[in-house]
This record gives structure tokens, C-alpha cells and sequence, in this order.
């Protein structure tokens, strides 16, 4: 019997032992706790900031490529256009070409409706004002 006196004490010293180790550490953990909390936040803010400045590089370097091609296929168009126009005889006969091309291209769709002002004489083109007057009535003298 006596051993289970012993046994009894020495838990419960065991167990006044372990809260007044609590009571006296614990706020220091609590306080280092939050400090490596504090780390660890710190850190992922970091590695976020990190990760939006190589996206952000990434995009402006992909633009700044966009860009460059854009400026080479517009040079490349050009070009062919210089060549084509040259091959036609010059500029103007280059977009008289394009005028019969765009034609046929509506033709060959069943576009038949558009109207197409030609220019004339001094570069003005013909307008059609006249023939939304309607003839004079029989009898009568404009």
C-alpha cells in the first residue's frame, strides 16, 4: 500500500509541476509563437511580391515581342504591297486593281446592292442626288 501512497505524490507533484511550468513559460511561447507567425506571414508576402514581379516582366516582355511582330508583318505587308504596285504600273493603277478585285469578290458573293461612287473630273465623285426627285407630273412644266 505504501507504494501506491508514493505513486499518488509523485503524480500529483508531477501534475503541480507541469501547470506551474505552464503558467510560467506559457506566455513566452505564446509570444514566440506569434513572432514565427509573424516570420512565416513576412515570408509568403515576400514570395508573393516575387511571383507578381516575374509575372508582371513576363508581360511586358511578351508585349514588347507583340509589338515587334506587329511592326515586322506591317513591314512585310507593306512591301508585298510596294511590289504588287510597282508590278501594276504604279500606286494608281495598284488601287484600280484592288477596286475591280473587291467587284468581283462582291459579285461572286450575291452582293449586288452597294453603290460605288467613281470619281470625276477634279476627284469628286458623282452623287446621286437627283435621283431621289421625283419626275415631274405629266402636264406640268418643271
Amino acid at each position: 500500500m505504501g507504494w501506491i501512497v508514493s505513486f499518488v505524490i509523485v503524480c500529483l507533484m508531477l501534475f503541480v509541476g507541469s501547470v506551474a511550468g505552464c503558467m510560467r513559460y506559457g506566455p513566452e511561447y505564446s509570444v514566440w509563437q506569434q513572432g514565427m507567425s509573424g516570420q512565416a506571414e513576412l515570408a509568403r508576402a515576400e514570395q508573393n511580391r516575387q511571383i507578381k514581379t516575374t509575372e508582371a516582366r513576363a508581360s511586358l516582355e511578351s508585349a514588347k515581342l507583340n509589338a515587334q511582330a506587329e511592326v515586322e508583318r506591317a513591314k512585310g505587308a507593306a512591301e508585298a504591297n510596294r511590289v504588287l504596285a510597282d508590278s501594276l504600273g504604279g500606286p494608281d493603277r495598284y488601287l484600280r486593281w484592288r477596286w475591280i478585285m473587291m467587284l468581283e469578290t462582291n459579285e461572286r458573293a450575291g452582293s449586288h446592292r452597294e453603290i460605288i461612287y467613281a470619281p470625276t473630273d477634279g476627284n469628286l465623285p458623282m452623287t446621286e442626288a437627283g435621283r431621289a426627285v421625283a419626275p415631274p407630273a405629266e402636264g406640268r412644266t418643271p
